[in-house]
């Protein structure tokens, strides 16, 4: 592969994660106030995103498992990530012009679907199409686009949030997907595949779901481990804007939401590349172990925040540990699984992607529950810190079960 090459299979992911982490902790709870109670904001928001990300857990997977079965000029995975994108922008237009909660949830879900339906395939560009001793490299580029997005979205959709203008805030949003989109779509050249999936043996839907975790039980650890450190780190991003409005009490929770995103962005930047660069060398392992443990330190230190500036350096602390994470791990789930089926199982690691956001969105609840029990001590966030760094320290300790790759020493 040439060096534009890297470059241009991982554009994509700097426009999805533009879009999600714009919506998540930015766009979404500032947008929800004007449609729900107060008192309940955390549960109406842990119970849309919650619905939303286990569609994701199921049609990612499901995608990437088809477009193994893909037959077309274009390749098995472009296909899907253009049909997708296309419709991601209609979904996107519905959620700018809707007039309540329930059609803001209706178009929502629909994003959702859509949106992994082209995820799941453009997972699969990387094993198709990089050499193994490679991939911690387009690892680490693929992880500087999805931070690069989260930095970008951080600091525009904040600001643009705050301004209360809906229609602007998901035209940009739509506007730098389909750019990102675009540049992956004609930037990369899918070879007919060598090694391909039995159409036949996707004849049925179970069969697409089905994967073989006792030939690969690393794997299988990979994704329980992965499930619980980044249930950890969703739980404090999911419900960190309404934290800020509450327990701080900061005039302006959207745009301190998108300047604390903005920080954990830089952090995420700053080793994102260089750490998947380095699993290379030193080995995917050791690297998962240390962001795990620095993630939990860095959550269980946000129970002692008290001011703006405390709750930006511990959370660069989850910044750094969190860029060394998703760039190492991800290096090693494309050593541990079938390259002939990359797309299914690439997908399944979505299980714990979507399937920690979506579980650490029933915290809502849970939240407004506790502040309900004594108002304005609002001790469900800290609550919510302390079992957020007891789920990413026990995840990595999990790690240690994974023994079967040649590049975990």
């Amino acid at each position: 592969m040439r060096k534009r090459d890297y470059v241009a299979i991982n554009v994509y992911w700097f426009g999805l994660a533009f879009m999600w982490n714009g919506l998540h902790p930015i766009v979404l709870p500032a947008l929800l106030l004007n449609f729900v109670p107060e008192s309940l904001k955390n549960t109406y928001l842990g119970g849309m995103t919650f619905a939303g990300l286990i569609v994701a857990m199921i049609i990612q997977p499901l995608s990437g498992a088809l477009s193994d079965r893909t037959r077309s000029r274009w390749g098995r995975r472009r296909p899907w990530m253009l049909a997708g994108t296309l419709l991601d922008l209609v979904f996107l237009a519905g959620m700018a012009l809707a007039g309540g909660y329930w059609g803001l949830l209706a178009a929502y879900i629909l994003l959702q679907v859509t949106s992994n339906a082209a995820h799941g395939p453009a997972q699969g560009l990387i094993p198709d199409l990089v050499p193994e001793e490679r991939r911690g490299l387009a690892s680490g580029i693929k992880n500087l686009f999805d931070m690069g997005g989260l930095v970008v979205a951080s600091l525009v959709m904040g600001r643009l949030a705050e301004g209360n203008n809906q229609v602007l805030t998901f035209a940009v949003i739509g506007g730098i997907l389909v750019v990102s989109t675009l540049i992956t779509l004609l930037g990369t050249s899918e070879r007919p595949a060598t090694v391909c999936a039995d159409p036949a043996s996707g004849s049925n839907l179970r069969d697409l779901w089905r994967a073989d975790f006792r030939r690969y039980p690393d794997y299988a650890w990979l994704i329980v481990s992965r499930f619980l450190i980044l249930l950890g780190i969703y739980a404090v991003q999911g419900f960190v804007q309404y934290y800020i409005r509450d327990f701080l009490g900061v005039p302006n929770p959207a745009e301190v939401t998108g300047n604390l995103m903005a920080i954990i962005g830089l952090a995420l930047t700053a080793l994102v590349f260089p750490a998947g660069l380095l699993s290379d060398r030193l080995g995917r392992k050791p690297l998962n172990l240390l962001a795990g443990a620095l993630a939990a330190l860095g959550i269980f230190l946000l129970i002692f925040v008290r001011s703006v500036t405390s709750l930006l350096v511990f959370g660069g602390i989850i910044g750094m540990a969190t860029g060394i994470f998703v760039s190492v791990n991800w290096a090693l789930a494309t050593d541990l699984i079938p390259q002939e089926e990359a797309g299914k199982y690439l997908g399944l690691s979505n299980l714990a992607t979507a399937g920690s956001g979506a579980a650490s969105r029933l915290a809502g609840p849970l939240i407004d529950g506790l502040n309900a029990l004594r108002p304005g001590a609002y001790l469900g966030y800290p609550t919510l810190f302390l079992l957020a760094s007891a789920s990413t320290l026990l995840g990595t300790l999990l790690i240690l079960r994974i023994r079967k790759s040649p590049h975990i020493s």
